[in-house]
């Protein structure tokens, strides 16, 4: 398996480091590498907030502060994850070049200062960046300290000037070549709004268009387009000097304003930014929600990624910057290596001393001594990662997809119905992920763009728009011997949100589920309904409940109230050589956890052990074809013992030598252990 960063083919353990905050303080800095020595910190990410320092005036370059701290690191055994600093311009820039600071939808333009308000299709800053990120590479690329291209800084936002303004009008024409072609598509001729020139399209905004949905849907997509090719330049222009330097961006949770699957082909390696809101005591929800982000990431480019960002202790942007509790630092690191990741690194080394992030957690903090309960903690983890470094070459192989579409969900939170109050896509993502991450079921994190093959379960819940011949995937899948499950809200829409005529779930997907749904019933926040399974047991139904008529399906459960009593809410329907299950209501999480821990066991699908694990206890198998390991995290907040399978042996921290660990291990609240077996 390829690594990640060749030049440095190891399991990474650092973060954002900003020295030039510190360039008048000379004795910060020794400091600084003798306490990244003694936390086993071998990385750090350089320059993303520096562009002030690097070009303090138009054309003047200063490099050489850079250069020192780079082969000064280097020198002591830390390598460089260099930034390209476009996230964040310097203030001379803004002035002088208004036209590169974004506008609002209200025609507004923002004035200097913050960050990422930028305007990505603007040819000055284009021009700006390809300059900066050329010079860089020129003086860096080929250092043997600099092991791979961080590209700005978390894109994020748009921008509604009158060059996007244009290039959206110029992207519509590509797409569809006629204004007659955009009429239809877009159904203008609902309330007259039948556009007669280009000219007449305008981005959607508050005080102008709304209503027509394909519009929103289609700004959005432009948006990704045109941070797409903002990202293809700055790749091309540090590629150009030495293309096998690889390149990363760094994304964030649940960030839905652009579509990130469509970077998958632009960037090397995938990462990311990780700040769960960690409470005292049971924290199982929250370690499956950002299980699903771990997977989500990993799955973009189907290999190891990169964790960019965390905190050791607390962030300073949250409500309560609430302190890690005891063990958590560990736990939530593991959790990321296990799903994936090849690193663990924070957001940042050394605290800044003033300005927005000074109490955001850090590494070294304003004390500067090592004697800290973080310190201690991020040099702990570190001597774990130092010793588990065989892990970077085995990477997570699920037989599990699960759909996640951002464009479907743009669209059906834009719908006008069934439920404006919340429609809950995510949620109901989340209430089947948690299900198989109970169970230690590796899990793939897939869009309507993905490939099925490989798969012997495919979990698509909420297919509202159907776009890039998704359904065709889904019949061939099933057809060929796949199972797949689907939900409410499922072929609705095309891929421009115009509904689908002959019935739904549309597409050819009622003959696959058997079922044609005639309508769905909305239910108020509070609301309930109740679904009876043949097996005897009930379940509580809320917010959606789709009214099913059987088209060959059989009927595993049906609604026990309101005028559709007895009707089917649950059914399966052999299609070929496999079969497809719909669930027609939202139906509360005891449901999902014994629908799939009948399901995977009837499909044998893998998981990372084969036993029941308590709860808040996660298993996360990472492989290859020599040997295996599983990471076992316990965010319960209890101490829990579960049975150890036969052949697998618990590893020391230490050493990592095999332990044996008899048929049992006990798990404090938040700790973390590691299993090893050779195949």
């Amino acid at each position: 398996m390829k690594a990640l960063t060749p030049k440095f083919p190891h399991l990474l353990h650092g973060g954002d480091y900003n020295p030039d905050q510190w360039l008048d303080c000379p004795g910060v800095l020794e400091t600084d590498i003798q306490r990244m020595k003694e936390a086993k910190i071998n990385c750090v990410s350089l320059a993303i907030f520096a562009w002030a320092k690097l070009e303090p005036r138009e054309g003047e370059y200063d490099f050489d502060w850079l250069e020192q701290v780079i082969e000064n690191l280097y020198q002591n055994g830390i390598y460089t994850i260099l930034a390209t600093p476009s996230g964040a311009k310097p203030i001379w820039m803004s002035e002088k070049y208004p036209e590169i600071r974004r506008v609002r939808p209200n025609g507004h333009r923002d004035l200097s200062g913050g960050r990422h308000n930028h305007c990505y299709t603007s040819p000055k800053y284009r021009e700006k960046v390809r300059q900066m990120d050329t010079a860089l590479a020129q003086r860096f690329a080929k250092h043997p300290g600099v092991i791979l291209w961080h590209l700005s800084n978390e894109y994020e936002g748009e921008c509604y000037c009158p060059a996007c303004q244009a290039a959206f009008r110029r992207w519509l024409q590509e797409k569809y070549g006629t204004l007659e072609a955009l009429n239809q598509q877009w159904w203008n001729a609902f309330w007259s709004h039948t556009v007669t020139s280009w000219e007449e399209i305008h981005a959607p905004a508050a005080e102008g268009e709304g209503g027509v949905f394909t519009l929103l849907l289609d700004w959005k997509r432009f948006v990704t387009h045109q941070v797409v090719d903002f990202v293809k330049m700055e790749r091309d222009a540090v590629k150009a000097v030495d293309p096998s330097l690889p390149v990363t961006i760094n994304m964030m949770y649940d960030y839905y304003g652009y579509n990130y699957s469509k970077f998958r082909d632009v960037i090397d390696v995938a990462s990311w930014d990780s700040y769960p809101q960690w409470r005292a005591g049971d924290n199982a929800a929250l370690a499956a929600d950002f299980a699903f982000e771990h997977d989500k990431i990993r799955s973009l480019k189907k290999q190891p990624f990169l964790l960019m960002e965390s905190t050791p202790s607390a962030t300073n942007w949250w409500p309560v910057s609430r302190l890690k509790r005891p063990g958590m630092h560990l736990a939530a690191s593991m959790q990321a290596v296990g799903h994936g990741s090849n690193s663990v690194q924070y957001f940042q080394i050394r605290k800044s001393r003033g300005s927005f992030e000074k109490f955001h957690g850090a590494v070294i903090d304003h004390y500067d001594g090592n004697d800290t309960r973080v310190f201690q903690d991020v040099a702990a983890l570190g001597r774990r990662l130092e010793a588990l470094d065989q892990v970077g070459n085995t990477t997570v192989a699920p037989e599990v997809a699960l759909v996640y579409d951002v464009e479907n969900r743009w669209a059906m939170e834009n719908a006008a119905g069934p439920r404006n109050c919340g429609i809950h896509y995510r949620e109901q993502i989340l209430a089947h992920y948690r299900a198989l991450w109970e169970q230690g079921i590796p899990v793939d994190v897939i869009d309507e763009e993905g490939d099925l093959n490989g798969y012997k379960l495919v979990v698509a819940p909420m297919l509202y728009l159907l776009r890039a011949g998704f359904s065709q995937k889904l019949r061939d899948f099933v057809e060929q011997g796949g199972t797949l499950v689907g939900t409410y809200l499922t072929g609705l829409v095309n891929e421009n949100d115009l509904c689908l005529l002959g019935g739904w779930p549309g597409e050819g997907l009622q003959e696959v589920f058997g079922v044609w749904n005639e309508d769905t019933d909305a239910l108020w926040d509070g609301e309930e309904n109740q679904v009876d399974l043949d097996n005897g047991r009930s379940y509580k139904a809320k917010e959606l409940c789709a009214l099913l008529h059987g088209r060959g399906a059989q009927a595993l459960g049906v609604y026990s109230r309101d005028f559709y009593a007895g009707e089917a809410a649950v059914t399966v329907n052999r299609f070929g050589q496999g079969k497809a299950f719909y669930i027609g209501a939202f139906l509360e999480q005891d449901f999902y956890r014994d629908f799939y821990r009948k399901l995977g066991r009837e499909l044998e699908v893998k998981r990372a052990l084969a036993v029941e694990l308590p709860h808040g206890v996660e298993a996360c198998l990472r492989e290859n074809q020599e040997e295996a390991y599983v990471f076992l995290q316990n965010f319960s907040g209890a101490r829990q013992t579960m049975a150890l399978p036969a052949g697998w042996q618990l590893l020391s921290p230490q050493g990592l030598s095999p332990q044996g660990g008899g048929n049992s291990v006990t798990l404090a609240p938040y700790d973390s252990q590691t299993l090893w077996k050779r195949k």
